[in-house]
């Protein structure tokens, strides 16, 4: 079977096709490091949330743009590397090789009137080009699935 899929990341790699269940992508990370942190250094559109449900993430969890690059740099710098595996954006594509980093920060909580911990997933990719990172995921622990 060709596989015709879409790859938008700088991953020179081919998408699974769809007899393969396994999206997983040994050998990770993808990205180095300090490629990741040089394209935050790019501005405000450095960083885009490129699937539905991190739009809404991203949303829910009232994040800018500055926000998001904190988040992203906290992750490759700080994080715990998890895994690199195939997304994909919507049925029928495009997809993008991700790397995905678990973050433990400290938020203050107006509520509790007190700095607490919190549990962050962050997946992404990076662009083509290699300007431009694809947010594929951010959220927090407990909204896994």
């Amino acid at each position: 079977m060709v596989n015709t899929r879409k790859n938008l990341s700088a991953y020179t790699g081919t998408p699974p096709s769809d007899d393969q269940a396994d999206r997983s992508i040994v050998g990770g990370p993808l990205y180095a490091k300090a490629d990741v942190l040089a394209v935050l250094t790019q501005g405000e559109s450095s960083v885009v949330p490129w699937t539905c449900k991190c739009k809404d993430d991203v949303l829910r969890l009232a994040l800018d743009a500055d926000d998001l690059r904190a988040l992203v740099k906290e992750a490759v710098q700080g994080g715990r590397y998890v895994q690199s595996e195939w997304c994909v954006q919507q049925p029928n594509g495009p997809w993008a090789a991700c790397d995905a980093y678990q973050l433990f920060r400290s938020e203050w909580v107006q509520a509790a009137h007190k700095n607490m911990r919190f549990e962050y997933y962050v997946k992404f990719a990076m662009g083509r080009t290699g300007k431009l990172l694809l947010l594929v995921s951010c959220h927090l622990s407990q909204d896994r699935g």
